[in-house]
């Protein structure tokens, strides 16, 4: 097996959890019952915008298993990673936390223990789930503050991830070296790690939890070759923001990380459609590796007890505003898509509008599995909007970059209709900006609303942003450099206060 735990305290400690889960969040239930918790498969693709999905309205890509996942479950058309950087938003999605929270961003620091010890993988773990996680994990925990960090590989009864950002060749990633001869490109190696692990949970009659978080279609571009016919030739339209001419109205903030420079830089103005190709290709091959594990899943007669989500862990601008890659808190970067899943509750092809968050992943897995969420985190289960998907979870959500330069930091703020972003940087020769965008009216922000705002609705968004700050303030992580955004966000100082 694949990195799998051979029998020793922590297997045997998971025995006893199991069987007391009664104790432990789980259901009572009576001894050699079956356990009757979901199964749970949760799947983060790595910068896939929202747009890049059948399901979303494109129709120039073919993602057949994932317009299907989406058809028989819930897409959300509202979603947002509330830091658009891997490493931020992973330790958000574990753990149910803002970035101040976590204290985990690569500029910043690993994810500390304490931290770690209240992500879902390891309450799940607790609970008696079988657990396994393969791909690019992207965050490395440290025992306390400016520690040395490691991968959490004991944490996990299958392990199939590894450091830093992976490689697509299987063979460079030691523990998935095992499916290396198969299938040589590591999307499909990460299919078949699930295929296995589902097949090994089935078999052992508990409740599983399994996580793939694939590198697809995260850069250098290099999709694998058994695919190139699927857009072989293929044209793709240009969403009407794309180019420099529709970012003018965009701060000089935001112009000064490399954000920008890659719009040239990896041709996205002279390439479009070649570089739209690679992109596709490869999350056509994480949608082949989806229909491998779906397909495991009904070979192992566990298909209609696990509940899939699929997301990713920040956008892509690909071009939009001139723009390329990630981190800013514009659409392409920010939204991305998100499926649920549930084969106990019918009626599929449904769609929800509310405000959802990368935040929520944990306490949905966590409700799911009957698990108690730990009490303060910023996230909210998303069951109430698969029962009824007129409901509303949220009523805003920050949008944080503490990553880069020092001018492209900003705090934003999303609600339903509206998106507020502030930046803050102001030393010379730049003045502090904020942008508001209409997102019912102008979903491509076109226009910076802000000047034209009825005051009472620019009070409230400020409020709103206001509100992130104090919170900021109150509940940052005192380690790795967090604090001091508390002043350095907060839009009534001039500039030189902040520099005090």
């Amino acid at each position: 097996m694949t990195h799998l735990r051979m029998p020793g305290r922590a297997f045997l400690w998971g025995l006893l959890l199991l069987g007391i889960a009664g104790t432990t969040g789980g259901p009572a239930r009576a001894a050699n019952a079956p356990d009757p918790r979901p199964n749970l498969v949760f799947l983060l693709a790595d910068d896939q915008c929202f747009w890049s999905l059948g399901c979303y309205g494109n129709p120039d890509v073919q993602t057949p298993n994932l317009d299907r996942l989406a058809a028989e479950g819930m897409a959300f058309d509202r979603h947002y990673d509330t830091t658009a950087i891997c490493m931020a938003s992973r330790a958000s999605i574990l753990t149910g936390l803002f970035e101040f929270r976590t204290g985990c961003n690569f500029d910043h620091g690993p994810l500390v223990r304490e931290r770690w010890e209240q992500s879902y993988p390891v309450l799940l773990r607790r609970a008696g789930y079988l657990t396994a996680f393969a791909g690019k994990i992207g965050i490395e925990v440290a025992e306390r503050p400016g520690g040395p960090s490691r991968l959490p590989e004991e944490d996990f009864d299958w392990w199939g991830a590894g450091p830093g950002q992976t490689f697509y060749e299987t063979a460079r990633n030691p523990s998935m070296a095992r499916y290396a001869a198969q299938y040589p490109h590591s999307t499909l190696a990460y299919g078949a790690f699930g295929r296995d692990f589902i097949r090994h949970a089935a078999s052992q009659g508990r409740p599983f939890c399994l996580s793939i978080s694939f590198k697809a279609p995260h850069r250098p571009p290099t999709p694998d070759p058994r695919f190139d016919a699927v857009y072989a030739g293929r044209r793709f339209t240009k969403p009407a923001n794309f180019g420099r001419e529709h970012g003018l109205h965009f701060s000089p903030q935001s112009r000064q990380g490399r954000q920008y420079k890659r719009f040239h830089e990896w041709g996205y103005d002279t390439d479009y459609d070649g570089v739209m190709r690679l992109y596709h290709q490869l999350i056509y091959g994480i949608d082949v590796a989806v229909g491998m594990i779906r397909q495991a899943l009904e070979e192992a007669g566990v298909a209609n007890n696990t509940v899939v989500i699929y997301t990713s862990d920040n956008g892509f601008l690909c071009g939009a505003h001139g723009y390329a890659s990630k981190v800013l808190p514009y659409e392409e970067s920010s939204r991305v898509p998100l499926i649920v899943y549930d084969p106990r509750h019918p009626g599929g092809g449904r769609r929800s509008r509310a405000l959802t968050g990368n935040v929520d992943i944990a306490p949905t897995l966590l409700e799911l599995a009957g698990v108690p969420v730990p009490p303060g985190i910023d996230g909210r289960s998303l069951l109430p909007l698969c029962r009824d998907p007129g409901a509303t979870i949220h009523e805003h959500l920050p949008l944080i970059n503490v990553w880069g330069p020092a001018p492209t930091h900003s705090l934003g703020v999303v609600t339903g209709r509206w998106k507020y972003v502030f930046w803050n940087y102001g030393a010379e020769p730049f003045t502090p900006v904020e942008e508001v965008y209409d997102l019912d009216h102008d979903p491509l922000e076109l226009t910076n609303a802000v000047a034209r705002l009825p005051e009472p609705t620019l009070r409230r968004l400020r409020a709103f942003y206001d509100l992130y700050v104090g919170q900021w303030r109150r509940q940052a992580v005192p380690w790795h450099g967090y604090p001091p955004f508390g002043v350095i966000f907060d839009r009534t100082l001039p500039w030189p206060e902040k520099q005090t």
